[in-house]
C-alpha cells in the first residue's frame, strides 16, 4: 500500500506536531494520496485569517472513481469475519488516542475551537471507533420461529454496500467517525466528503486508518467542492446509503437528489434547542448547565441551546446570574485555550449580527455582548438577550453562535407549546425537580433527545438523532450500525 501522505507544505502547523505526516493536503482514495484536477482550495485559520495551506479539489470524474474503489473494496471488506474487522477498527481507535495531541492541534488550527475542546472531541471521535469495533462482532438479529410446518426461517443482516458520508466543519473528526465506524463495522465501505474549511482532520483520520490496516478503498476521503463531489454520489446506484450532517436546507436538496436511486438516508439536520427552567429547579445548576448548553464550540453546535424559556418567578434572577456567568467567559485564539474561540466564517458572524439587531429592534434588551469583538472579524462576543419577543428571528431560526435569547413563561402548558413550536426537533433541555413534571414534559417535548437537569447526553452507546425536520434515522448505539445493513429473510424447506 502506498505511503498515506507525502511531506506537506504546512510548515507553521507541522512544526507543532510530533508526527508531521498526519498533515496531508491531498485527498485519500484507494489507499493513496490523490491530487485534484481542479484548483486547490485554501484553508484558513479562523483566529487570524491566515492561510494554513490548501487542500486538493477533485472533480466529478475523480469523485466517481472513489466510488469505483469503494465498490471493489466492498467485496474484500465485507467478506472478512466480523472479528477481523473488529481488530482493524480497534487498532484505528488506539492510533487515534496515540495521536490525540496532534489531532487536536490540527483541529484547532483549521476550526478555531479551544484546544481543550478539540482534545475532548478526539476522545469523543475515538469512542465511536472503539464502540463499533465491539459491535462489529455482534451483527446478528433475533431468530424467528417458523410459521410454516415444513420450513426453517432465518433472518440475516447484511451490509448495504458503499456508503457516502457528508460531514460538516463544526465537529470535523467526530462527525466522520460516528458515521464511518458504524458503516465499516457493518461491512460497508465509505466515500467521505469533509467540509473544505476543515479537511485536515479528515485526511489525518485516513492516514491513521491506513496504518491500522483498513484495505485500500475501504475508507476514502474525497476533498473538493461539495456540489462537485456529492452530486455524483446521489446519482450513483452503487451508493446505497447517504449519511449527511448539516443544514436542513441542504438535507432537503440531498433528499431530492437521492430519490431516483432510492437510497437509504441518514440525516442529522438543523436544531433549535429550547432550554426550559421551571421555578422548582436548582438555579445554580441550571445556570451552570445553560452556559455549557449555549457556549460549547463557541455556540456552533447543533445541540446548542437557542431559546431559554424561564418560569416567571425566577426569570429576573436567572437573567442576572446567567449574564454574570457569561461576562466571565474569555475570548481568544483556540491554541490559548479560551472559553470562546472565533466563529468559522463571515457568514456565521453575519447571522449573529442579524439576529441581535432584529431582536433589539423588536424590544429585546442586551445584557451582555452583542457585537463583533476587537480581537478580530470572526470573534463575536458571548451575548445574552433578555425579554426576547416570540416574533424575533432568533426564536425561530438556528443561530449557530454565541447568542442566547431569554424569555419568561407562566405555565407548563405554555412552555411546552412554545418549545414545540418549531420545524426542528433535535434536542430539548429541561430543568425541574418535580418528578411528575419531568415525566410529563419529557413525553410532551417533540424532540429526539431530552436532557433533564444536565447538558451532556451524547456518546457512542446512545441513539443520536432528531424528529421532524431535524433528520432521519439515528447515529450511535446499535441502531447506528443497523442503518448500514439490509435485512434478508430466508425461508428454507427442510424436508
Amino acid at each position: 500500500m502506498a505511503k498515506p501522505s507525502p511531506k506537506t507544505r504546512l510548515d507553521g502547523l507541522t512544526s507543532l506536531l510530533a508526527d508531521p505526516d498526519l498533515l496531508c493536503e491531498f485527498a485519500f482514495v484507494d489507499g493513496r494520496v490523490v491530487n485534484g484536477k481542479q484548483p486547490a482550495i485554501d484553508v484558513y485559520d479562523p483566529a487570524n485569517g491566515a492561510a494554513i495551506g490548501s487542500i486538493a479539489s477533485l472533480d466529478a470524474e475523480q469523485s466517481r472513481s472513489a466510488v469505483d474503489s469503494a465498490q471493489v473494496a466492498f467485496g474484500q471488506w465485507s467478506a472478512l469475519l466480523p472479528q477481523e474487522r473488529a481488530i482493524i477498527l480497534r487498532r484505528w481507535f488506539e492510533l487515534m488516542l496515540d495521536a490525540k495531541e496532534d489531532l487536536a492541534r490540527i483541529m484547532t488550527a483549521e476550526q478555531g475551537k479551544p484546544i481543550s475542546e478539540a482534545r475532548g472531541e478526539i476522545d469523543y471521535a475515538a469512542s465511536f471507533i472503539e464502540f463499533y469495533s465491539e459491535e462489529a462482532k455482534r451483527p446478528n438479529i433475533e431468530s424467528v420461529t417458523s410459521h410454516l410446518p415444513d420450513a426453517e426461517v432465518e433472518v440475516w443482516r447484511e451490509p448495504c454496500g458503499v456508503a457516502a458520508l457528508v460531514t460538516p466543519w463544526n465537529f470535523p473528526s467526530a462527525m466522520i467517525t460516528r458515521k464511518a465506524a458504524a458503516a465499516l463495522a457493518a461491512g460497508c465501505t465509505c466515500v467521505v466528503h469533509p467540509s473544505s474549511e476543515t479537511p485536515y482532520s479528515a485526511t489525518a483520520l485516513a492516514v491513521l486508518a491506513s496504518r491500522a490496516g483498513l484495505p485500500a478503498g475501504a475508507f476514502n476521503i474525497v476533498t473538493g467542492r461539495a456540489s462537485t463531489i456529492v452530486e455524483p454520489w446521489t446519482q450513483d446506484p452503487r451508493v446505497r446509503v447517504l449519511s449527511f450532517t448539516g443544514s436542513t436546507e441542504i438535507g432537503r436538496l440531498l433528499y431530492r437528489q437521492s430519490a431516483d436511486t432510492v437510497k437509504r438516508l441518514v440525516m442529522e439536520l438543523g436544531g433549535h434547542a429550547p432550554f426550559l427552567v421551571f421555578a422548582d429547579a436548582d438555579l445554580d445548576q441550571a445556570v451552570d448547565e445553560a452556559i455549557k448548553a449555549k457556549f460549547a464550540t463557541s455556540g456552533q453546535d447543533c445541540l446548542g441551546a437557542n431559546r431559554f424559556l424561564i418560569e416567571r418567578p425566577i426569570y429576573a434572577e436567572f437573567c442576572n446570574r446567567f449574564a454574570e456567568a457569561t461576562r466571565r467567559l474569555t475570548l481568544g485564539n483556540g491554541m490559548d485555550d479560551p472559553d470562546i474561540g472565533p466563529l468559522m466564517n463571515q457568514k456565521a458572524v453575519d447571522k449573529q449580527v442579524s439576529h441581535v439587531e432584529d431582536a433589539l429592534a423588536k424590544g429585546a434588551k442586551c445584557l451582555v455582548g452583542g457585537k463583533v469583538d476587537v480581537m478580530g472579524p470572526l470573534f463575536f462576543q458571548p451575548t445574552v438577550l433578555a425579554d426576547v419577543p416570540e416574533n424575533a428571528l432568533i426564536m425561530h431560526e438556528e443561530t449557530f453562535g454565541p447568542v442566547a435569547a431569554l424569555a419568561p413563561f407562566d405555565s407548563e402548558d405554555e412552555a411546552i407549546k412554545r418549545a414545540n413550536d418549531s420545524e426542528y426537533g433535535l434536542v430539548a433541555y429541561l430543568h425541574t425537580n418535580n418528578p411528575r413534571r419531568i415525566y410529563r414534559a419529557s413525553r410532551a417535548l417533540q424532540y429526539g433527545m431530552v436532557a433533564v437537569n444536565r447538558t451532556k447526553v451524547t456518546g457512542a452507546p446512545i441513539p443520536f438523532g432528531g424528529m421532524k425536520q431535524s433528520g432521519l434515522g439515528r447515529e450511535g448505539a446499535r441502531l447506528g450500525m443497523e442503518e448500514f445493513t439490509e435485512v434478508k429473510y430466508v425461508c428454507r424447506d427442510w424436508r
